[in-house]
């Protein structure tokens, strides 16, 4: 990353036990701590959020114990959705996931059917509700949420930086900037000069 850049945030940072408990203990703790680090990085770092993630994080985080500087350091900025172009071939492949997913999970649920016994329904569709989750939504852009901030690192030319796999696959695919959620920490750190 340069002198001075950009970054979007997701709210898996936030809320992903594997990276957010390096910020805090629970979903308000760690935008507090976020916050903290990324007020003493910057200008050497710019943050930004789509509003739909921070409406999505709104619904972890307590919104009285966040700071009251949380949007002058995290700049909440909504992408202009249609001024945006979106390479032909990144809506290709997002159609072409969709569809193998689609039939990953046709299979999932055929296999459920199969092996359905009277008595064990219950069993069943807890199985074919976990298996088909995971068929259909691990590693997708799967939410409007994840699209923005996408859209969002595409119009300001930053990086991404999310604990979402499938985010981060389909920002590498369209040629985005990467901060990996697990490095971000350190990297706030050393910006903030407490490393």
């Amino acid at each position: 990353m340069s002198h001075t850049d950009a970054i979007v945030l997701d709210t898996s940072i936030f809320t992903n036990p594997d990276v957010a408990g390096v910020f805090g203990d629970d979903a308000t703790a760690a935008v507090n701590r976020f916050v903290e680090l990324a007020r003493e990085a910057a200008p050497r770092l710019t943050c930004y959020m789509p509003p739909s993630v921070m409406d999505e994080l709104s619904h972890f985080a307590d919104p009285e114990r966040l700071p009251p500087d949380l949007e002058l350091v995290v700049h909440l900025q909504a992408p202009r959705r249609h001024d945006l172009r979106v390479p032909g071939l990144f809506l290709y492949e997002l159609i072409e996931d969709i569809r193998t997913r689609i039939d990953r999970g046709l299979r999932v649920a055929e296999k459920a059917v199969r092996e359905v016994e009277s008595g064990s329904v219950e069993r069943t569709v807890r199985w074919l509700r976990g298996h088909y989750r995971e068929a259909l939504r691990t590693g997708l852009l799967d939410s409007t949420e994840d699209l923005d901030v996408i859209l969002l690192a595409v119009e300001l030319d930053a990086a991404v930086s999310s604990a979402d796999h499938g985010l981060m696959q389909w920002a590498e695919k369209g040629g985005l900037r990467l901060m990996p959620a697990k490095r971000l920490h350190g990297l706030l750190c050393h910006l903030a000069g407490q490393d």
